[in-house]
């Protein structure tokens, strides 16, 4: 079947874990626990490849990947054997928003002024199949940068971060790449079995059952760099619409529950002893049988960065299927399984997974 290349815009402790998960499992996929299938599409795990690398940190840019993803800030430990080089350089991308004004001295950005055609040219050069966006949250402006180099390079493009570009409600996006025939994913990843997907089956379940959803929250804290990035709450209204219209998309009535007050999810603190676990607290009470209060309350705690490593492995093969076939525009059969705020939302994830099974197998959804 080919290679999987990509490309990588911010390599923190997601881009670590993926690059490290990638070559963890190669050449061993029977063994792989986290992705939905060892083969995925006719891919394997080792048939990823990264061919490109793209940083603002002056402790990153100019080093070799393999040694970049270690760099601080990042803390995700080393779980795999890695050749000492990977021969790729990550080259300087730019600034713009990606850098919250508290973050500076933790990322040390460099002070170069980078042009669109140096990152086109590197996608173009490198072959890049695909991009993948990691930047932090909140980098808006930022993500439209990569989205229009990798429109303009001829790269498909996955978006792991809660900007809406394959969900772009003004279409502007999905518009383009459909108009230049690439693939589109996303946005903004899910975990594994992140806190996300967990309060997801738990108030479908609660709709499931005829339980009436009253109010909800879900409240996250870590110890990472990403926590420490969403801090300043201007940072985190596309984050918190993401997440929140994920729960809220599969219960009846859902989307009028932000308007009254009656749902909160999102970052809620930064405690730096936490390192990359992360830990949700969720609350759901409803109205069941004649009145009587039914309440759910829920404690999930992860590693943070291994909840989307999987995740990223099974997307970007999706993705290069859907590149091979000529696909324009947003692909919702691999959205909806891989990302909360896809372009169309499944109304469960059991059905998310029946879209991308048909997908692979070539049929129409379900």
């Amino acid at each position: 079947m080919g290679r999987v290349r990509v490309a990588i815009a911010g390599v923190g402790n997601a881009a670590s874990a993926l690059v490290q998960g990638v070559y963890y499992y190669a050449g061993r996929e029977d063994e792989a626990i986290g992705v939905r299938s060892p083969i995925l599409g006719g891919y394997r795990i080792g048939d990823i490849e990264f061919v490109a690398a793209f940083d603002v940190s002056t402790l990153k840019v100019g080093r070799d990947l393999a040694e970049a993803i270690f760099q601080p800030p990042n803390i995700t430990p080393r779980f795999a054997e890695l050749p000492k080089r990977l021969g790729v350089e990550v080259k300087p991308g730019p600034v713009l928003d990606g850098v919250a004004p508290h973050m500076v001295d933790r990322f040390r950005p460099h002070s170069l002024d980078v042009d669109l055609g140096s990152v086109v040219d590197t996608l173009k050069e490198s072959q890049a199949d695909i991009l993948l966006n990691l930047l932090p949250v909140g980098s808006e402006e930022a993500t439209r940068f990569y989205a229009k180099a990798a429109l303009e390079a001829g790269s498909a493009f996955v978006n792991a971060i809660p900007v809406f570009i394959a969900s772009d409600p003004s279409g502007e996006w999905p518009s383009l790449y459909e108009h230049r025939g690439l693939p589109l994913v996303g946005d903004d990843v899910k975990g594994q079995l992140g806190a996300t997907v967990l309060h997801r089956t738990l108030a479908r379940l609660m709709a499931l059952r005829g339980v009436r959803l009253e109010a909800t929250y879900q409240l996250n804290i870590g110890g990472n760099t990403d926590f420490e990035n969403m801090l300043l709450e201007e940072r985190l209204s596309s984050k918190r619409e993401s997440k929140t219209r994920a729960v809220t998309s599969v219960v009846p009535g859902g989307d009028e529950m932000p308007r009254t007050g009656r749902v909160r999810i999102g970052p809620s603190d930064y405690v730096p002893f936490l390192g990359n676990t992360k830990i949700a607290y969720l609350y759901l009470r409803g109205t069941g049988f004649a009145g009587f209060p039914v309440e759910i309350d829920v404690k999930l705690k992860v590693d943070d960065k291994s909840m989307i490593a999987g995740v990223l492995i099974d997307a970007l093969r999706a993705t290069k299927v859907a590149l091979d076939r000529g696909v324009a525009g947003p692909v919702p059969s691999v959205s909806a399984p891989f990302f909360k705020h896809p372009p169309i939302q499944a109304a469960s994830d059991e059905e998310a997974s029946l879209w991308l099974e048909d997908f692979l197998a070539g049929r129409r959804p379900r």
